[in-house]
C-alpha cells in the first residue's frame, strides 16, 4: 500500500471522530443508568452507648447443632429429631430473652441444604436472634 502526502492516492490516516462519538455516549448511557441500578439494603447497626452497663452478664454457654452428610441433626453432640428442635430452641429463648445463647451451626460438607433451611425455620420461628455458623 503506498502512502501519498496530498493529491490523488489512497488515505492512509484514521478517522477516530466517530469512535470518540461512540465511546462518549456510551459513557453517558452507563453513567445515567448505572445510579439506577443500585438498590439501598436496610441495616440495623448497633448504637454506641456512652455509659457502659451497670453489671454486665455472663453469655450463656453456646447451642452447638450439627448437621451430618445422613440429615441428622445434632443437638450438643446428642442425636435430635428435627421435629423436637423447635421446642428446645423455644426452652432456651424462654430461660432469658434478653440474653440468649448462641445457635453455632455447622454442617458437614455434603450435608443437605433442605436440613438446614428447616433448621433455619425452626430457629426463626422460636425467636431466636443470635445464629451463627462455625467453618472448618
Amino acid at each position: 500500500m503506498a502512502f501519498s502526502s496530498g493529491g490523488e492516492g489512497p488515505m492512509a490516516d484514521i478517522n477516530i471522530i466517530p469512535l470518540c462519538d461512540v465511546m462518549l455516549v456510551l459513557l453517558i448511557i452507563f453513567m445515567v443508568t448505572a445510579p439506577k441500578a443500585s438498590y439501598p439494603i436496610d441495616i440495623d447497626l448497633p448504637q454506641a452507648s456512652i455509659t457502659p452497663p451497670d453489671n454486665p452478664v455472663e453469655p450463656p454457654e453456646p447451642i452447638k447443632l450439627r448437621i451430618d452428610g445422613s440429615g441428622q441433626v445434632y443437638w450438643n453432640d446428642s442425636p435430635t429429631p428435627i421435629s423436637a428442635l423447635r421446642n428446645m430452641m423455644e426452652s432456651e429463648v424462654q430461660r432469658d430473652p434478653t440474653n440468649q445463647p448462641t445457635l453455632e451451626i455447622d454442617t458437614s460438607g455434603d450435608a443437605d441444604y433442605g436440613v438446614l433451611a428447616k433448621v433455619l425455620a425452626e430457629a426463626k420461628n422460636a425467636q431466636m436472634q443470635k445464629i451463627g455458623f462455625v467453618r472448618q
